[in-house]
């Protein structure tokens, strides 16, 4: 079966976005660039909720821009094709390889469980994952933790009552004192 992994940069002190709506302190650095760009090669699929890919659409027409590097045209040349699913109350199309969800994100999942391939069910965004998480869907959790308190904002974790043990699977530290903190769901 198809793992489903909650991905996303987050802050020393566990937010996704700081008070002010703000994400600059998670811009990457070559290095944790390149890991962004060989772990989305596993990727089948994306889920991603209205601002992550509200966030995300730079992407699609990125690589017209002439002072990219070659990192973020490789990166563009794998995000652009990648198939998304964009859980939204609000938009009434998307573009690109996107599609809008037709039912919720358990829904979602449980389909796209069920169809062929290998690749990993990648989710973006908070909401998203608390959703799923709550149904008990997350398989691993991976995150790049950078060296900021934010005092606020969106938390990486879903906030619901229910404890969840967790293997530590991998771990990376960078040159920028970023780590990277991969954890697997024990079932």
């Amino acid at each position: 079966m198809r793992s489903v992994t909650y991905s996303m940069n987050v802050s020393l002190d566990g937010y996704i976005v700081g008070p002010d709506g703000g994400i600059d302190w998670g811009a990457p650095d070559e290095d944790v660039f390149r890991f962004w760009i060989e772990d989305i090669r596993g990727v089948d699929v994306h889920l991603l909720g209205r601002r992550l890919y509200e966030t995300m659409l730079y992407w699609e027409t990125a690589d017209q821009d002439p002072s990219l590097d070659e990192a973020q045209l490789e990166w563009t040349a794998l995000w652009k094709p990648l198939p998304k699913v964009v859980f939204s109350t609000t938009l009434s199309t998307v573009q690109g390889a996107a599609r809008l969800a037709s039912g919720g994100v358990a829904e979602e999942i449980e389909r796209l469980r069920a169809e062929p391939g290998e690749g990993e069910i990648a989710i973006g965004g908070a909401t998203l994952a608390a959703e799923a998480a709550a149904s008990g869907l997350i398989d691993e959790y991976r995150a790049m933790v950078y060296p900021v308190l934010v005092g606020g904002g969106i938390p990486f974790f879903p906030q619901h009552e229910r404890r969840v043990d967790l293997e530590l699977v991998e771990t990376r530290t960078y040159n920028s004192k970023v780590v990277y903190l991969r954890y697997r769901v024990v079932r």
